[in-house]
């Protein structure tokens, strides 16, 4: 998988669309984390209110259950941010983990410095809600996916929208995806496999 890299004020002046006055308090609020494939960047149940944005790599976002099953929830690549939105209320938790695909580096800034600047400025008003928007349709794609598409149907649309990413990908991590388990996926690839072959 070819490796790119991008920065965390490339993504935040893609959301809002414009330069972003200010930029040294967020570069003064930023920690570095690298984390190696298989690390967690955090857990379910922490105190996280930070935006996370990934400068290189991939990121997994799990729900975890109390009897040890996990389901992806999504992934986030170079140039995305993202945050456990629970995880920014007051004394909220982060209803969900998250773990480096491969290795990574990521930007964690504190949501409430962005909320400051927000308050002072029209453009970080603008970076905040379209990342929200953005979320929501993610969220509502997600949902519609699983709810409306067949498992079949869930994998071929996420193969085809996804090429760079499915190079980095485990295939454990891609059934988890799409909502089943490994063996379930053999069969799913082998039937589109004979498909292809008639």
């Amino acid at each position: 998988m070819r490796r790119t890299r991008s920065s965390t004020s490339d993504a935040f002046q893609r959301l809002a669309g414009s330069a972003l006055p200010e930029w040294s308090v967020v570069e003064g609020a930023a920690c570095e984390r690298r984390l190696r494939p298989g690390e967690a960047l955090f857990l379910a149940g922490e105190r996280k209110p930070f935006v996370f944005v990934v400068n290189e790599g991939i990121v997994k976002m799990v729900y975890e259950t109390p009897n040890g099953d996990s389901w992806v929830k999504g992934f986030a690549e170079s140039g995305v941010c993202f945050a456990s939105v629970a995880a920014l209320e007051e004394d909220g938790l982060t209803s969900f983990s998250s773990y480096a695909v491969v290795e990574s580096c990521i930007h964690q800034i504190d949501y409430r410095v962005l909320l400051r600047l927000a308050g002072q400025h029209i453009a970080w008003q603008r970076a905040i809600a379209n990342a929200l928007k953005f979320y929501g349709q993610r969220k509502e794609r997600r949902e519609m996916e699983l709810l409306t598409l067949s498992p079949e149907d869930r994998y071929i649309r996420f193969m085809h929208d996804n090429p760079e990413l499915v190079a980095a990908l485990r295939q454990s991590d891609i059934a988890s995806y799409i909502r089943v388990t490994p063996v379930a996926l053999s069969r799913i690839k082998s039937r589109l496999g004979k498909q292809g072959d008639q």
